[in-house]
């Protein structure tokens, strides 16, 4: 077995991977030792497949398209350059990265994971902590779309999570779930504490054509919600979106402009006692709290979200609502979102087709 040997004790965290100094965490890190010998606590993943979250593919795929025409090489060629550059996939101007599929080939002895060689796991922590080396120059992949086959390794640390892939979903499936598994378990826990609490609430959605949007608006009916609308920019989504069934409501409005998203919400029902932030773009911040009742909860999920600026706008808007940042995990959210893939076919519809778009 290939496990240091060295006299430096490793940390559950990570620190021991970081090349930075002063020493930070791995995710705030700069750079990451991604050697594949193990410190007895971590465990060596095989990879076969990237999904790059979402916010960091538009902004790749933003920056290399030029007249309506899509640089897939010159994304991959990026992609490739950060982690060699990084030894993680971390974009540099989103700060986010996204999650893997592979194959357990190493685990260390003092490894608390529970995995074993063989495994076929997908990781529930980010990229932007996970050192990363790719061994095939991405030769796979068109650049075009989210998700990345190539061949490499990747470490887990003693704090990092992973799930087994279940056997009866195909593997691109179940990793655009997981990758955004954590909006509808922490969906339900809040619509379950507004229940708890003897009102249903209503909740909104915006994003909710997308993967994370449409498994939050199943997660917030199955919580008992009172009543679901989901917001989405075009006739096209609003579309999608009914024919899933997944919505009381729906709301057609750019999320960018918060007199336009207020007026859709409202006209749908609104506003709502919560709401679930779900696009992949900036500037949704002001809209998201202008659509939320006082005393209300405004959930952000993406990645493109600027925190100040949500905090400030809701200081000058004097509203009174709760903000709470999806970290992406909850306790049993993988399998809580695989279950909602099985059970709801409208949920699953969206996925696939998205999955071939």
């Amino acid at each position: 077995m290939s496990v240091s040997t060295s006299t430096t004790r490793s940390d559950p965290t990570g620190l021991h991977r970081v090349l930075d100094r002063p020493l930070v965490l791995p995710q705030a890190a700069q750079r990451l030792d991604p050697d594949g010998v193990l410190w007895p606590d971590e465990v060596r993943v095989r990879v076969e497949r990237l999904n790059l979250d979402a916010a960091s593919f538009r902004q790749l795929a933003e920056k290399h398209t030029v007249a309506g025409h899509r640089d897939g090489e010159a994304v991959r060629a990026e992609v490739l350059a950060i982690v060699t550059a990084r030894g993680k996939m971390q974009n540099p101007v989103t700060g986010s990265g996204g999650m893997l599929v592979g194959t357990v080939e190493e685990v260390g002895p003092e490894s608390p994971l529970g995995l074993v060689v063989g495994d076929r796991v997908a990781t529930l922590v980010s990229l932007t902590l996970t050192p990363l080396v790719i061994d095939d120059a991405l030769s796979s992949w068109d650049g075009l779309t989210e998700q990345v086959p190539c061949s490499g390794h990747a470490v887990l640390f003693g704090r990092s999570i992973a799930a087994r892939l279940p056997e009866d979903l195909p593997v691109a499936l179940s990793l655009s779930v997981m990758d955004v598994c954590g909006a509808p378990a922490l969906t339900a826990r809040v619509v379950e504490e507004y229940v708890e609490r003897g009102r249903a609430p209503v909740v909104a959605v915006i994003g909710g054509a997308g993967k994370s949007g449409s498994l939050s608006l199943a997660a917030a009916r199955r919580a008992a919600a009172a009543s679901t609308i989901g917001v989405v920019p075009h006739q096209g989504e609003a579309e999608l979106l009914r024919a899933a069934g997944l919505s009381d409501h729906v709301a057609i409005a750019d999320a960018r402009d918060p007199i336009a998203l207020r007026e859709a919400v409202t006209s749908a029902g609104g506003p709502a006692d919560v709401t679930v932030v779900c696009v992949d773009v900036p500037g949704c911040e002001g809209g998201a709290v202008l659509v939320t009742a006082d005393r209300g909860t405004v959930i952000f999920f993406s990645m493109a979200t600027s925190f100040s600026s949500a905090a400030l706008g809701a200081e000058g808007l004097a509203a009174d609502v709760r903000m709470l940042v999806g970290n992406g995990y909850v306790p049993g959210h993988a399998a809580y979102a695989l279950e909602l893939l099985r059970d709801d076919q409208g949920v699953r519809g969206l996925f696939e087709r998205r999955l071939h778009e």
